[in-house]
């Protein structure tokens, strides 16, 4: 209650809020909290270091232009800074349902491919977003990038078999990433960030990584994350971004960017979350199998 009641004090929008309830899941250094008001509405009050604020005002503002091309996900309420507590903050709307993570398992296989193709054709309308003109070309961020998850890879101390094979398929294919676009990327678009009401798609939540470049970047976490979860949900996903008509090149530069995530990955896990390693070298060893080692670049589940 004393933290509601310093927020109160602090936020004027939150004068008449009741409850609220610290949200725990995630990997963030932010910290969420749903607050209930009196007339019994929810919001999401995501608060962080007071020197992540222009990141959490740029974030905010995102989330406001989204509103325009009508896009399922939480709308922007406020932002602002509270000197005397060191945050930065900002309250959106709150999505209601449930974790799709947690409840696409136990529905149909027609159901998980309808919310797939919902949440893809969400994903498409995110992609129409233009990157600002200051954002360097996609091509030479995204190697400098890799290159510097391949060489924290070979000191981290984990050896995936058959990683050097990933490595000749990247760069064999590189040149496919010269001249791609510069869009908005959510940058973590899976079923763990992906809420499902009545059965039925309700919104794509956690834009706090977004990022700039090329769009079907946005896809690899289907293949790390999505795909263990639901394949039809994934193949959903993919056929309502293209209105099942999947262009030529998408294949070849999703194989390299979910090649590219077995890399990241491993790192990050290591550093942000040890306890999850081996649920996430067993990831790394479903997409060499998925993809033959990526002798395909179609993964063998895409039916």
């Amino acid at each position: 209650m004393k933290l509601l009641e310093g927020f109160q004090k602090r936020i004027p929008f939150l004068q008449t809020s009741t409850m609220m309830e610290q949200i725990n899941k995630g990997f963030s250094n932010d910290n969420k909290y749903v607050v209930k008001m009196a007339d019994g509405k929810k919001y999401l009050l995501r608060t962080a270091a007071i020197n992540e604020y222009d990141r959490k005002k740029s974030e905010f503002d995102l989330l406001a232009d989204l509103q325009n091309y009508c896009i399922r996900s939480p709308d922007p309420i406020e932002v602002g800074r509270i000197e005397e507590l060191g945050l930065s903050y900002y309250l959106l709307t709150y999505i209601e349902g449930e974790d799709a993570r947690d409840v696409l398992p136990l529905f149909s296989t027609q159901e998980q491919y309808e919310i797939g193709l919902a949440a893809g054709k969400d994903l498409a309308k995110i992609h129409t977003v233009r990157a600002p003109a200051s954002i360097e070309p996609w091509h030479s961020r995204i190697i400098k990038k890799h290159q510097k998850y391949v060489e924290a890879y070979q000191t981290c101390g984990v050896k995936i078999q058959g990683d050097d094979k990933v490595v000749q398929f990247i760069d064999k294919n590189e040149q496919s990433l010269t001249k791609r676009p510069n869009r908005f990327q959510h940058d973590d678009f899976h079923v763990g960030n992906i809420i499902v009401e009545n059965r039925n798609y309700a919104g794509i939540i956690d834009f706090n990584r977004y990022d700039w470049g090329d769009p079907y970047h946005d896809f690899q976490k289907v293949g790390l994350f999505s795909r263990e979860v639901s394949i039809p949900f994934s193949i959903g996903q993919i056929n309502g971004y293209f209105n099942e008509e999947i262009p030529e090149n998408f294949w070849t530069l999703y194989s390299i960017y979910l090649g590219m995530s077995i890399f990241s990955a491993i790192v990050w896990t290591i550093k942000v979350s040890p306890e999850t390693l081996n649920e996430m070298i067993e990831r790394c060893y479903q997409i060499l199998e998925d993809h033959k080692n990526f002798e395909i670049i179609k993964p063998i589940w895409f039916k």
